[in-house]
């Protein structure tokens, strides 16, 4: 290479394409949610109180000297005030779940995302964690200017002050949460005496840990993007269902004025462009740019915007619950709730009612005594003294009630057969299982060769109890 000659380092230029791949790595900016009254901030809070209070008091509850909503794992056994379920019922846990996801369905179909709005737990404790933000550090514009400020002693004794009751509420979720699968008085000494178990600490700092995490760090995030409800709500939408909407018709041009302008004469809308619906939003957006998947439907925009509206002097309702046929054609609020019942709507109504009573009925007939009969493999008969032949039966008898019963059981099916092993009446403890080895002995000219249907019969010794079961096995000659 000759002296004349030169590497020179080539550099791409930048165009529209790296731009664009840049803009796709937004680095998070924190919201600082404006405080706001209203109409729905009444019934958000009333939902949070509710389901807080349900949440937290439900495990200290008492049952028949128990506790009155445990899921014990250990014993496989879960108990909701005077029902017990086991494992064998989990049926019914698949029920609950289609019950769950058949009213989300028809909830989203009639109004939008009320459950995002009202009590999923995320909004619920951001709220909390909200409010508490704002009694220790001030209002949005203390709050900001607090976070640009440099560390100082208040600074960092009011950031301390935050997240200390953070942590609190945190860890009081946790323990609360671990009190549902361990009795929690029994849990209340083992953190008294810092004797937790291994799984039992671990439940409870995991829950506390998301729930400070979630509610406290993450908050609109865990919204956009790692719930995954608000990427198919749109799905469940149509132009009748009742959202959160902005009377553009109403609200445009936008522009700042004086109380006392008249807009019309201006050229402008309602819209005084404020922001105050932004300002006000958990997640960020803004709802003037029509529907988005951020919006958690927690109506804060349309208490915030009545309030400028009753500043200015104008209507309420720029911001409003409407569906977009309803705005967009000028309807009445009777006529788009007569919408609201249509066919979509009355399908999953029917349904879902439908599967509610179902589950309701077999709840309330299900027999309070379930019997499994297994017979002995080992042995497929043999013969005994007397001129008689005998099989061995497995009989495991679960009492699905907290009430102490008196069985009696017999065996029909073959002539002269003769059932031992079980003591008569047989007594069964509350909400237990047992397991007895029994026989049967038939003589050996009523059976005939090879295999016999036979039936176990099971009732109550009282009168007290209306029951009866049958369950099938075979005798062997």
């Amino acid at each position: 290479m000759s002296s004349a000659q030169k590497v020179i380092p080539i550099h791409p230029a930048p165009d529209a394409a790296s731009d664009q791949e840049q803009a796709l790595y937004e680095v998070r900016k924190k919201i600082y949610p404006r405080a706001v009254s209203g109409w729905f901030a009444k019934w958000r809070w009333a939902l949070v109180w509710f389901t807080q209070l349900i949440f937290y008091g439900a495990p200290w509850l008492s049952w028949n000297d128990r506790q009155a909503v445990l899921f014990d794992l250990g014993a496989r056994k879960f108990y909701i005030f005077g029902i017990v379920f086991w494992p064998q019922d989990f049926i019914y846990l698949a029920v609950l779940l289609v019950i769950s996801a058949y009213s989300l369905f028809l909830f989203t179909a009639v109004a939008g995302r009320l459950w995002c709005g009202y009590a999923c737990p995320q909004t619920v404790y951001t709220e909390i964690f909200l409010w508490v933000e704002r009694v220790i550090e001030g209002d949005r514009i203390a709050q900001m200017r607090l976070d640009a400020s440099p560390l100082s002693a208040r600074k960092f004794g009011l950031k301390s002050a935050k997240h200390g009751v953070w942590i609190a509420i945190s860890l009081w979720t946790g323990f609360t949460f671990v009190g549902y699968f361990t009795p929690i008085q029994e849990l209340t000494r083992e953190v008294v005496s810092s004797s937790l178990g291994p799984w039992e600490a671990f439940w409870l700092f995991f829950y506390g840990f998301a729930t400070y995490g979630n509610a406290g760090w993450l908050r609109e995030q865990v919204c956009k993007y790692m719930c995954p409800y608000a990427r198919f709500q749109g799905v469940m939408f149509d132009r009748d269902t009742l959202v959160i909407a902005y009377d553009e018709e109403r609200g445009e041009q936008r522009g700042s004025r004086s109380k006392k302008a008249d807009p019309k004469a201006l050229g402008l809308g309602d819209c005084v462009d404020c922001e105050i619906c932004v300002q006000v939003c958990p997640t960020g957006i803004d709802i003037r740019k029509g529907q988005q998947y951020e919006c958690i439907g927690c109506t804060a925009c349309i208490d915030g915007c009545d309030q400028v509206m009753d500043k200015m002097g104008y209507a309420r309702g720029l911001i409003r619950y409407a569906s977009l046929n309803g705005v967009s054609q000028h309807l009445g609020w009777r006529e788009m709730i007569r919408r609201v019942f249509r066919p979509r709507v009355m399908i999953y109504t029917a349904v879902l009612w439908a599967i509610i009573i179902a589950a309701g009925l077999s709840l309330w007939n299900r027999v309070p005594v379930k019997v499994d009969v297994i017979r002995d493999r080992a042995t497929l008969s043999r013969e005994v003294g007397d001129g008689l032949i005998e099989n061995v039966y497995r009989l495991q008898i679960m009492n699905t009630q907290e009430k102490a019963r008196e069985l009696k059981i017999s065996a029909t099916g073959v002539d002269g057969l003769q059932l031992t092993g079980l003591p008569s009446p047989l007594a069964l403890e509350p909400a237990s299982t047992r397991m007895y080895t029994v026989t049967l002995r038939a003589p050996v000219t009523s059976a005939q060769k090879g295999s016999n249907r036979i039936m176990f019969h099971i009732e109550p010794a009282t009168a007290e109890d209306d029951f009866a079961l049958q369950e099938k096995s075979i005798f062997f000659k």
